[in-house]
């Protein structure tokens, strides 16, 4: 499979409480952890035991450098990913409470210079990819780049509209899977004239205009998935440290399963749980679960059998 997306460091801050507008919190230090949508969801994906290919950019710095060494460590291929001579690497500043809730705010650098023609041409000459995994934190020509030579080569797109940029909307008709929480999912909605309402409304309103599942994560209430049938996921039980990079999982780990094979329900089923796993530790990637981890937690009754790699 292959993951189209930004690659950020995150700088992160721990503190009792998140800061209001113009109040300033203190915590014990800082912690540095690897980020970005894009990244964070290729990790989860090789955790979980896809094959992945990440394009994307970083900067010619220590960070850049810093950046993809921990990608390439985590067995994601980074041959893909540019290095941009004039831009610093993403980074993002983050502020996690007591309960696990965070405030996030990003310096794009080099993920703003990800080009769309690199990003086709990587993915042409990746050939069978089966799955294209999608974020948004990227300009919106690479974006459409992405989904566009996903259904070239008939492979399955997953879109994560985080954030719901413009260029989403008119990508719908291209028949993406799209993942967005609760709060994208009613910008989305709102944004191409879908009523507001009821989740299953609203995700069933974009359903019809992809013609393509709408899996919708509802943070500590589960899972709402959008087919034929509206169904909802109970959420697993989890030990909440910090939610960041919570969102990345569920989306790389659902890639990966539908990747390996699984239908629909049960890669959902997969990535609900390495979702919940993922929030006992404080960083995006810390708390990742690998294949054998989420095998191990599944319920007897339905243990899949381990997951072949997979392009």
């Amino acid at each position: 499979m292959a993951v189209v997306g930004a690659v950020n460091v995150d700088m992160v801050v721990a503190t009792d409480t998140l800061p209001g507008p113009g109040e300033t919190v203190v915590g014990p230090g800082v912690e540095q952890h690897g980020g970005g949508k894009g990244a964070n969801a290729a990790v989860a994906a090789a955790r979980a035991g896809a094959t992945v290919r990440f394009v994307g950019a970083v900067g010619a710095d220590d960070l850049g450098r810093g950046a993809l060494a921990e990608l390439a460590a985590d067995g994601v291929g980074v041959d893909d990913v540019e290095v941009v001579q004039d831009a610093t690497t993403g980074t993002a500043l983050i502020v996690v409470d007591a309960r696990g809730e965070n405030q996030i705010a990003v310096g794009a650098g080099a993920n703003g210079r990800v080009d769309p023609e690199r990003v086709r041409a990587s993915l042409r000459a990746a050939g069978d990819v089966g799955v294209v995994l999608v974020s948004t934190e990227i300009p919106g020509d690479a974006v459409a780049a992405a989904v566009e030579v996903a259904g070239e080569l008939g492979a399955t797109c997953v879109l994560d509209p985080a954030p719901v940029v413009p260029v989403v909307t008119d990508l719908l008709g291209r028949g993406p899977l799209l993942t967005p929480n609760t709060r994208e999912l009613s910008a989305l909605a709102h944004a191409v004239g879908v009523p507001s309402g009821p989740p299953e409304d609203e995700a069933q309103g974009l359903r019809e205009r992809t013609g393509a599942p709408v899996v919708v994560t509802l943070g500590g209430d589960g899972v709402l998935v959008v087919d034929a049938e509206p169904q909802r996921l109970p959420p697993e039980p989890a030990t909440v440290r910090d939610t960041t990079g919570a969102g990345d999982t569920f989306t790389g780990v659902l890639a990966a399963r539908l990747a390996a094979g699984d239908d629909l329900l049960t890669a959902v089923t997969t990535a609900n749980r390495a979702a919940a796993l993922s929030v006992a530790s404080v960083g995006a990637r810390a708390g990742m679960p690998s294949a054998a981890r989420l095998d191990e937690t599944a319920d007897p009754s339905t243990r899949s059998i381990p997951p072949q790699r997979s392009e």
